[in-house]
């Protein structure tokens, strides 16, 4: 599991043009999921491109810190739909 913001962004370079799963905490105990592409990663922030239908906005931009303080976790799938990684840092014990 990434680390550092460094290694989150170079997970989420490499996955670029895949699906994804975004679930992020809305406040007050919701959780606001959404599926897109992940389209372009810059030095501070990610950017994904949502499903049309479903959503009524062309995109979403996150922290990659977002990621690390655990406010969204993102799921990256194959081609085929299947689950291929999930980032999220892990709760230490």
């Amino acid at each position: 599991m990434p680390k550092t913001i460094r290694d989150i962004r170079e997970v989420l370079e490499y996955e670029l043009g895949n699906p994804v799963l975004l679930e992020a905490q809305g406040g007050r105990r919701t959780i606001i999921k959404r599926r897109g592409i992940l389209r372009e990663t810059h030095p501070a922030v990610f950017v994904v491109e949502l499903d049309q239908e479903k959503h009524n906005f062309e995109c979403v931009s996150y922290t990659y810190a977002d990621i690390l303080t655990k406010h969204v976790e993102v799921t990256v799938f194959n081609d085929d739909n299947t689950e291929k990684l999930v980032l999220m840092e892990e709760v230490a014990n």
